[in-house]
């Protein structure tokens, strides 16, 4: 019984303690000294509504894709992320990915415990003409869209509440350290020389690497085991929701360089030829290995794209970024294939695209770093410097070994405290269903008792 009452009622019975604190911390005077620059403020205030944008884009990426009996529930798993990591990200998980540095390796918990003094400390010190407080928010979005970005690995048969819990766990002990180490002055990364504009290890690899794990933790589908085909829900859907994360990502690459200013006019066009490249790559590579162009195909070749120039948007070239784009999708499309014949269950091929995606970006980005795009960086192997690709390689090796094992670690602990995986009869019933007790009826044909045609609802 009392097992029974702290599952229904623990997780209000924590927001609302978290609700309660929060009225005991104290209130400073906001922090102007007349620095900041208006352009630069409203530059990163939009570029992180972008930013927030390709979260419900996800969502539509992800619905689309799946069977319809469980295209809310994959839905709800993107965009819930945005509830829990906002309130996460204001108690303590800002401070442990921006706070004063313990070793390197992580920010102390109190430094911004509950927002406290966000308002009234200076800028931070990579950002020095918006606001602490835009700069924690800019963060934010990065935040709230990793772990989503998991959802599509463990679709169709992971629990509602385990994976609230995962979330909560991989922003504390994955996402918030990785932050730190890359994008902290004191980070071990940092301090290594790895470069790492907009997230290809914070957020796509740590993503990638997550995504196995979960796959590899809550096994097959059962239409998976039995090789059956699960025709997508709904394919504009999936269309819709690249256009969403295309637009978004603008903000994504080109808001990381916290300036209204040259450099983020060069993220923003990398960004985009990057994604045009490679969602032309994986549709031609597709055709030239007897396929048909697909949809589907320039879709996940357009966000492989997106992936692969994010750690180097605002520090290559521009023609680079055109190779950068075809020979991700290339890598990423033999990924996926490669995996088609193993008995991985990775739904929607979130490691392939999303894991290996931003590995590919990352060893690029020590290849074509130029000091001529951004003179903070650093030439790379192309430019006369193999010392950075083997710093880039290094930092990669450390974050997917680190990723991937935190990750197995968190699904294991929560399969512990709880059934991490739904029963077979509600995996079979659809977790629109056996979740949320709602269900998709978008197309479904509407007939009358005498079996006349009535509508088709929408």
């Amino acid at each position: 019984m009392a097992k029974v009452l702290f599952k229904q009622w623990g997780p209000f019975a924590v927001l609302l303690i978290i609700a309660v604190l929060a009225l005991f911390i104290p209130l400073l005077p906001n922090f102007d000294e007349g620095k900041y620059s208006a352009p630069d403020i409203a530059f990163v205030l939009i570029a992180s509504a972008l930013v927030f944008l390709m979260t419900p884009g996800l969502a539509f990426f992800y619905g689309g894709m799946v069977h319809r009996k469980n295209v809310l529930s994959t839905m709800i798993k993107s965009v819930v992320a945005a509830g829990v990591i906002s309130v996460l990200w204001v108690v303590v998980s800002f401070s442990l990915a921006f706070g004063d540095s313990i070793g390197g390796f992580i920010g102390s918990p109190m430094t911004y415990f509950f927002f406290q003094g966000v308002n009234s400390s200076p800028s931070w010190s990579l950002a020095a003409t918006i606001p602490l407080s835009l700069f924690a928010v800019f963060q934010l979005m990065f935040a709230i869209i990793t772990p989503g970005l998991v959802v599509g690995a463990v679709a169709e048969r992971i629990r509602f509440t385990s994976y609230i819990l995962f979330i909560v766990l991989f922003s504390l002990f994955v996402y918030s350290p990785l932050a730190h180490w890359t994008w902290h002055p004191d980070g071990i990364l940092f301090q290594m020389g790895v470069l790492d504009f907009a997230g290809g290890t914070v957020v796509h690899i740590s993503a990638g690497m997550a995504a196995l794990a979960g796959a590899l933790v809550l096994k097959r589908r059962k239409s998976h085991v039995e090789h059956r085909e699960v025709p997508p829900a709904n394919i504009p859907y999936v269309l819709i929701g690249t256009g969403l994360l295309w637009f978004g990502w603008f903000g994504f690459n080109a808001g990381s360089a916290l300036g209204a200013n040259s450099l983020a006019v060069s993220a923003f066009i990398t960004t985009n030829i990057a994604a045009g490249a490679a969602g032309l790559s994986w549709m031609f590579f597709d055709v030239s290995r007897g396929k048909k162009p697909s949809v589907l195909g320039f879709c996940i070749g357009a966000v492989v794209g997106l992936v692969a120039i994010t750690p180097g948007a605002g520090f290559v070239s521009i023609p680079s970024s055109i190779f950068i784009g075809v020979i991700a999708a290339v890598i990423s499309n033999l990924a996926v294939s490669w995996k088609q014949k193993t008995s991985l269950d990775d739904t929607l091929d979130v490691f392939p695209c999303h894991g290996v995606g931003g590995i590919v970006g990352m060893l690029l980005t020590g290849v074509f770093a130029t000091k001529t795009v951004n003179g903070a960086g650093v030439d790379g192997l192309l430019y006369g410097n193999p010392a950075f690709f083997l710093t880039q390689l290094k930092g990669v090796v450390i974050v997917v070994i680190f990723s991937f094992v935190m990750s197995f670690v968190i699904f294991k602990l929560i399969n512990l405290v709880q059934p991490i995986r739904v029963t077979s009869e509600e995996e079979e019933e659809g977790l629109d269903a056996s979740q949320h007790n709602e269900k998709y009826t978008q197309g479904t044909l509407i007939v009358s008792s005498t079996g006349e045609e009535l509508e088709n609802a929408i």
